[in-house]
């Protein structure tokens, strides 16, 4: 049983970890932040409600530049100011802020966000796992090692969270009537928003599917879809 005390920590403190983090963002997220009120998106929010038979989709705009959108562990989706500001620019439509928004709740309606509690404490004992008994063998650089499985293994997680979520968009904005292109038309966008943004691809971005195998993953499921209908 003492043999496994040290995995039994990692365990609590990543626990302890995680839910400080929850609640650090959410004050964050609660003093920086603003009902969205452009009145293009809203329309289009208000389509995606009717679609999934809900009286309203509430959005919240946090006041940073990063270009992001989010959905946090109480089920609440944001989009960054800085991404409402490329918008005004003329640089990415309504629509596709919509699908970024429908993206968001894909995360919450899978219960992503509830899982990355699992996944990030999973992350940390592996990596206690792995460093114990790489040490024995390679010392200093076992660390490093069972630092890269371990990060590895989260961003595997994360991608598959992410097909999830695009899945989950495409089949919200296809019944709302706005379609999958803005979808994918902004998947094209990303890399040039984000380093416009003047600090590079940011590490969300990075754990992310490749752009050209989302854009693929969507339209194999437009093609089932199709066929299912038999057009």
């Amino acid at each position: 049983m003492i043999k496994f005390l040290p995995i039994f920590l990692a365990l609590g403190y990543a626990l302890l970890m995680w839910r400080f983090s929850v609640w650090r963002t959410s004050k964050m997220l609660d003093a920086q932040s603003t009902p969205l009120t452009d009145p293009a998106i809203l329309r289009l929010t208000d389509k995606m409600a009717q679609a999934l038979d809900v009286p309203q989709i509430k959005v919240n705009v946090f006041e940073i530049e990063a270009v992001n959108g989010l959905a946090v562990a109480d089920g609440r989706i944001f989009l960054t100011r800085g991404f409402l500001n490329r918008k005004a620019r003329g640089e990415v439509s309504a629509e596709e802020m919509a699908s970024v928004i429908a993206h968001e709740l894909g995360h919450v309606a899978l219960g992503h966000t509830r899982r990355r509690i699992i996944d990030f404490t999973g992350q940390n004992a592996v990596f206690v796992m792995l460093s114990a008994l790489l040490n024995r063998f390679l010392p200093v650089v076992g660390v490093w090692i069972a630092s890269l499985i371990s990060s590895a293994l989260m961003a595997r997680l994360s991608r598959r969270d992410e097909f999830e979520a695009d899945a989950y968009a495409s089949a919200l904005l296809t019944k709302a009537g706005i379609g999958t292109a803005p979808q994918k038309s902004l998947f094209r966008k990303l890399d040039a928003l984000t380093k416009s943004a003047g600090a590079g691809i940011p590490a969300w971005l990075l754990s992310h599917p490749k752009t050209a195998d989302r854009i693929a993953a969507i339209e194999a499921a437009e093609a089932r879809w199709t066929l299912a209908r038999g057009d």
